[in-house]
């Protein structure tokens, strides 16, 4: 009896030493998927720099259309024996000259004179008509003001295609030394009226408008993965307008909500009601927007698998291979299944945060650990691969490059600001300075890095209708 007690014993014992010098294998507790079913907004605050261009021409032709006909009346001659009524006789031309624009008239002007006296009561008056050719020539300072381009006459001068006469109490007088002293009086009034011409015809408001409603309509930026791009304008700022190589430049800035969504259009609405014009010495001219980085979970676990290619991992007597990877989401941990062979076969599943190495153009996952089982006492048998050298050895190879995925997502986005034209005479031209991932985000079909990128933006009006 005794002795059968004995042998028994040895065989469990070589059943035993047999078994720990065999491969396990052990099936690990899986991590179901499970992503949040919220849409994902990326909403910031930015300040776009907004130069509004347009050329001499443009105003040149703009001006010519408003400006026609009739431009000048006076008809009342009893407060300086004058009445007087001015035409636009041929185009009006436009030049730039150091900050300034020269503006050229060509004028039809009538001109009903009253000479004569008063004296004891008795008025002894005689009128002439007088109709002259010539031009007028006024240096003008563009200004932006109450959403319109106007001007500010300085100087203003009158030259004669020809100097008639009139004979009065016979003698031939030059009608030049009678209506150059009054048209020298109504100067301001003629300026005036022209400024206010300018004023009139050249709102900008509209325009500016269009091309914001335009250029803050969503995007859809990429649309495998639905991902949204829009603005919404709340402030504009301006404090000037420039003159210089044939253009005329409003200095204009532009505060705005910028989102980036994902599976949905973003929240954001354009209202022009509440859009805010003011005045600002200093304009930001820096630009920043938030946009996605992609990559499929079939993509991160292909990338992830080059680092274990052909390595096998030891720790002592003991070693495991890394023969295929997963990936996938829940509750916002990336869970990575390791499928090995050697001293233990099976699944097993990593979990940690994903995160952003800016130096390496990476992302690695960081507080990651094993999961295990703690109820499965076969999963007792390869604990420690989950603690030792071999697990900060496969923790270190976690990691696929984000490169390609920065270069498309910068592409994608200067796509957008490369001579976009959102409608007729308006374009966006822009460039990216830098890009800065700042946050992961696990969606059912792909992992997104949203990128803080900066640069400049520029919005020119041109052939203005």
């Amino acid at each position: 009896m005794h002795r059968s007690i004995v042998i028994v014993s040895f065989l469990v014992m070589a059943q035993m030493l047999s078994s720990c010098s065999t491969t396990k294998k052990i099936e690990s507790l899986k991590p179901e998927p499970n992503y949040s079913k919220e849409i994902v907004y990326e909403k910031q605050v930015s300040y776009v720099n907004m130069p509004i261009e347009m050329t001499v021409v443009d105003l040149q032709n703009q001006l010519n259309k408003f400006l026609t006909g009739l431009i000048y009346e006076d008809n009342n001659i009893e407060d300086d024996n004058l009445m007087m009524k001015v035409w636009k006789q041929a185009p009006i031309i436009l030049n730039e000259n150091n900050g300034k624009i020269d503006m050229v008239l060509p004028l039809k002007i009538w001109v009903k004179v009253r000479y004569g006296f008063e004296k004891f009561g008795i008025k002894a008056y005689d009128n002439r008509e007088i109709n002259l050719n010539g031009i007028i020539k006024l240096t003008t300072t563009p200004i932006f003001k109450d959403w319109k381009f106007t001007t500010s006459t300085e100087k203003i001068s009158f030259e004669w295609n020809e100097s008639p006469t009139i004979n009065i109490a016979g003698q031939n007088i030059p009608v030049t030394l009678l209506i150059n002293p009054a048209l020298a009086l109504f100067k301001n009034k003629i300026s005036n009226s022209i400024d206010e011409s300018i004023n009139q015809s050249l709102d900008i408001k509209p325009y500016i408008f269009t091309a914001l409603e335009q250029i803050s309509k969503p995007v859809e930026v990429n649309k495998d993965y639905h991902v949204w791009f829009a603005m919404q304008p709340v402030e504009l700022y301006t404090n000037r307008a420039v003159i210089a190589n044939k253009k005329i430049t409003i200095v204009m800035g532009m505060k705005t909500f910028v989102e980036t969504a994902i599976n949905s259009t973003p929240s954001l609405q354009f209202d022009k009601n509440k859009i805010v014009l003011l005045s600002a010495e200093k304009l930001p001219d820096d630009f920043g927007v938030t946009i996605a980085g992609i990559v499929t979970y079939e993509n991160a676990a292909a990338l992830m698998q080059t680092n274990f290619t052909g390595k096998e991992f030891k720790s002592g007597s003991r070693s495991v291979t890394i023969n295929n990877i997963n990936i996938w989401g829940k509750d916002g941990k990336m869970i990575v299944e390791l499928n090995m062979s050697g001293s233990v076969n099976g699944n097993f599943y990593l979990s940690g945060v994903p995160v952003y190495d800016a130096v390496k153009k990476e992302i690695s996952i960081a507080d990651i650990d094993f999961v295990l089982d703690s109820k499965n006492k076969l999963l007792a048998l390869g604990d420690w691969i989950a603690h030792g050298t071999i697990a900060k050895k496969i923790k270190d190879n976690c990691h696929y490059s984000m490169s390609e995925q920065l270069t498309t997502a910068e592409t994608t986005t200067k796509n957008y600001f490369n001579n976009y034209q959102p409608v007729k005479g308006v374009t966006v031209n822009g460039s990216l300075t830098s890009l800065n991932p700042t946050k992961i985000i696990l969606t059912p079909n792909a992992i997104i890095t949203t990128i803080e990128a900066k640069g400049k933006v520029a919005v020119s009006i041109n052939g203005m209708q």
